[in-house]
């Protein structure tokens, strides 16, 4: 489930496509449960599951608010209909945000809460490749999917292990990852998710195993995060609070309650792959937000990273990448 900022570059079209950012312009609750739309970042998986508790248990509700989940289709679209006001919300990731920010046009857009804390992005492998380190990757033939972002994350952590990028050789295997490793083809893919390509991996009957890259020289940071443009949330700043409560309240009963969460998710989404998506949400539990208290240098590392990497030509300051809207204290709507 490679998924993560295809929306690098090609972003320089979005005003013209789009056009002014005047979509909620009245900024005013339209009826007593207001009603809003939140864009999915990629086809509903088990990373959404707090989402679909929400929306299946009331919570939503409880917080005054109808939340529409969709998605389009295309992982490039969200961030860029947020961006020009074409849709108040949207899943997205904090380097999305980072490079929207820093790209020439400057998309306005910020992050407002949290759904999932830590990276899930890894370098993953076979067990009998023999890899044991990132230092073996030495003579290796290596796969990607995006670039520059996976070439940069993967040369940052290579160099990080004392390898000069002529030990190894890098590949662009497009969107299919699984193929070309249990092929041979490629001895190692940055890419693939902790929680979903390993657990298909071992549905395959092939071992694997993966490095963290926040563990191997990459800043930690946030996966998933939720998304507003700055004019909405001017206009509309206690809806978007309550949404972030609501959000935060879901993910509290998601981890006290995993099995009901699980089974909201598929009531939410009967045509899923529930061997898959059952492993995947086992490991993603733990990765779900703590707190909807995001921290300033969480966004400053990264954004820190991607300029010495060249993956931003400038730095962002950190008020226009992301606001915190509720305190960790329990809150609900009227």
């Amino acid at each position: 489930m490679k998924k993560l900022l295809r929306i690098i570059f090609g972003i320089s079209c979005i005003m013209t496509l789009f056009g002014p950012i005047n979509g909620y312009a009245d900024g005013h609750l339209k009826s007593e449960k207001e009603k809003v739309t939140l864009l999915l970042d990629w086809f509903p998986n088990v990373d959404h599951t707090p989402l679909y508790v929400a929306q299946e248990n009331g919570i939503f509700k409880k917080h005054g608010l109808t939340v529409e989940l969709l998605w389009g289709n295309d992982p490039d679209a969200p961030l860029k209909l947020v961006a020009a006001g074409k849709y108040p919300f949207a899943v997205s990731y904090q380097q999305s945000v980072t490079i929207a920010r820093a790209s020439e046009e400057e998309l306005p857009v910020k992050s407002i809460g949290l759904l999932v804390e830590h990276p899930l992005n890894t370098i993953t492998y076979l067990k009998k490749s023999g890899i044991k380190t990132p230092a073996d990757f030495k003579g290796k033939k290596i796969g990607y999917t995006v670039a520059p972002l996976d070439v940069l994350l993967f040369n940052a952590i290579a160099e990080n292990a004392g390898l000069k990028k002529d030990d190894y050789e890098l590949i662009n295997i497009g969107t299919n990852i699984i193929a070309p490793l249990m092929s041979g083809q490629i001895d190692a893919v940055i890419g693939p998710f902790r929680n979903y390509e390993i657990n298909l991996l071992k549905l395959e009957g092939a071992e694997a195993d993966f490095f963290a890259l926040e563990k191997h020289g990459i800043p930690d940071y946030y996966e998933l995060v939720i998304i507003t443009n700055d004019s909405y949330l001017a206009e509309n700043r206690e809806t978007a609070k309550h949404l972030i409560l609501a959000i935060k309240e879901a993910i509290s009963f998601t981890k006290k309650n995993p099995e009901k969460a699980l089974q909201l998710f598929f009531k939410a989404n009967p045509d899923s792959r529930k061997e898959l998506e059952e492993l995947a949400f086992r490991d993603t539990l733990e990765f779900f937000a703590t707190t909807q208290v995001q921290m300033k240098e969480k966004w400053e590392a990264f954004t820190k990273f991607a300029v010495e990497r060249g993956l931003i030509s400038k730095t962002v300051k950190v008020e226009d990448l992301f606001i915190n809207l509720v305190e960790d204290e329990p809150s609900t709507r009227e």
